[in-house]
């Protein structure tokens, strides 16, 4: 991606299906941030397709797309994750979770067709998925006097942070959510009031 203060993701959740050769693949698409949600997740899916003979999943976590993990669930290794989580990566996405839920049709696919089975699944709830760039945003605080609220709410309009939070006392202090990029300016011009 271009910016470096910007990340794709989905909104909610989306699903996916594929089958060859009777095997049936059921495929989830979940907006998570947190490895938390992550294992709630499973757990849900686990209970639900309790009959299933297999539940894959990978997620990715986090604008900087550190965070992520594949999972076979007995499948021969790096034939279900992988190729879900190269679905993940080859669409930039992260903070998503893809289970990829299996149901044996009783014909063996082999590593390739398994390969192409979890690939296309994964591929599908991302295609019926509603994909979106958001922005990596930096909390700025800032104590100041009552008297400089004028100022301070200057710079807030021309810049356009959300304003987290206000306290409005003999001291104020205001939290704003920038953009990543725009944090260390806005940070240095509030400091430049203080010395006005």
């Amino acid at each position: 991606m271009n910016n470096n203060d910007e990340f794709k993701t989905i909104s909610g959740t989306s699903e996916g299906f594929y089958s060859e050769k009777r095997s049936k693949f059921l495929a989830f698409a979940h907006h998570v941030e947190t490895v938390d949600e992550v294992k709630d997740l499973l757990a849900q899916y686990r209970k639900k397709y309790y009959d299933a003979r297999h539940v894959c999943y990978a997620y990715m976590l986090g604008a900087g797309r550190a965070d992520f993990r594949a999972n076979d669930d007995g499948e021969p290794s790096s034939t279900a994750g992988k190729p879900i989580l190269g679905q993940i990566n080859s669409n930039e996405l992260t903070d998503i979770l893809i289970v990829v839920v299996r149901y044996y049709g009783g014909v063996n696919l082999g590593t390739s067709g398994l390969i192409v089975a979890y690939r296309e699944a994964a591929a599908d709830a991302i295609a019926h998925a509603q994909i979106e760039t958001r922005q990596v945003e930096e909390v700025v605080t800032y104590d100041f006097p009552y008297v400089m609220m004028n100022d301070v709410m200057r710079i807030v309009k021309e810049m356009q942070p959300r304003i987290v939070s206000q306290t409005y006392d003999n001291t104020c202090q205001i939290k704003l959510s920038i953009r990543q990029s725009e944090a260390a300016q806005l940070r240095q011009r509030l400091q430049k009031l203080s010395f006005e």
